[in-house]
């Protein structure tokens, strides 16, 4: 199997490129031992008019927001990094792509204590297709309630895209797997659905588009992409409120959204079939209108969201 550190291409660190084999870093980086970092995932699409990104200045703001939180200092601006993201892709040829800016302490100290530290910032490209697979999308997921709970609002900062948040996810996500499921959907403390493992998580009743309020779960930028669509391009009202795990297993349809995932159908939730079937006409369309929009299609009043989309 091909070691994604052994190819070519190019690494965006502290301001300058460096090539893809030589992106290295000491074993004592303070974060590959704390935790203490944030980043963010960028899709980049190969549009009519050439290469875009994807919402850069949202999720750019969002890792800028997430460093100041965590009381990591950062020393350059937003028009830089997305400047940056675009150099990315160009130096490394790509169109569609998945870029991960990513904010992490140095070497220069060891311990929680550690004074003196430096912040870093690299941005990594990589050609991006289907994040599970091309029948997922159309199909839809098998998932499992996972028994691991989603941090409560006052453990860790649940509104910041944070490395060792992951661990969580992880744990609920591999859970899964293991079990033969696609996905998890995990709880927050109080028993209310979250989340999945790296998705935010819609369901739709009697015409109604339901989402958990952003508490526990990530303030995700596909998320307000596809209430934006839902409100304004369908018509639909959506309601951000708390939910219950049995409203998901009685829902017409659920699906899940992330930057990755795009908008990926549950087609069963612990067993449990959600609505009909492959009868999906609602987040089929959402899932038309999402594509259409990211790829630079201007049908069915998409241009209205032309800001959305960053020129290369």
């Amino acid at each position: 199997m091909e070691s994604i550190s052994d190819r070519d291409g190019w690494f965006w660190l502290n301001g300058e490129f460096i090539p893809w084999r030589e992106a290295k870093t000491h074993l004592l980086t303070h974060t590959l031992h704390y935790g203490m970092g944030c980043f963010e995932g960028v899709r980049a699409y190969d549009g009519p008019n050439g290469a875009h990104l994807f919402r850069v200045e949202a999720h750019t703001r969002r890792l800028l927001d997430s460093a100041h939180s965590l009381d990591m200092g950062l020393e350059t601006t937003a028009p830089v990094l997305i400047e940056a993201q675009c150099e990315a892709l160009r130096r490394n040829g790509l169109t569609n792509a998945y870029l991960k800016p990513t904010v992490y302490f140095g070497a220069e100290g060891m311990g929680l204590r550690a004074q003196g530290l430096s912040t870093n910032v690299m941005i990594p490209a990589w050609y991006l297709d289907h994040y599970i697979s091309a029948d997922a999308a159309e199909q839809g997921l098998r998932v499992l309630t996972s028994s691991w709970s989603r941090h409560h609002v006052n453990i860790s900062l649940c509104r910041a895209k944070t490395n060792g948040h992951y661990v969580n996810s992880m744990l609920a996500l591999n859970t899964a797997v293991k079990a033969g499921f696609d996905e998890t959907l995990m709880l927050d403390p109080e028993g209310y659905v979250a989340e999945g493992s790296a998705e935010n998580i819609f369901l739709v009743r009697d015409g109604v588009l339901h989402t958990p309020e952003v508490t526990s779960c990530l303030q995700g930028i596909t998320r307000d992409t596809v209430i934006v669509l839902a409100r304004e391009r369908l018509g639909m009202t959506v309601h951000e409120r708390r939910i219950t795990r049995d409203e998901v297993y009685t829902a017409d349809e659920a699906f899940f959204t992330g930057t990755a995932a795009e908008i990926l159908p549950i087609r069963e939730l612990d067993g449990r079939q959600i609505g009909r079937g492959g009868e999906r006409p609602v987040t089929r369309e959402i899932q038309r209108l999402y594509r259409s929009l990211v790829r630079g299609e201007r049908d069915n009043g998409l241009a209205a969201y032309r800001d959305w989309l960053h020129p290369v």
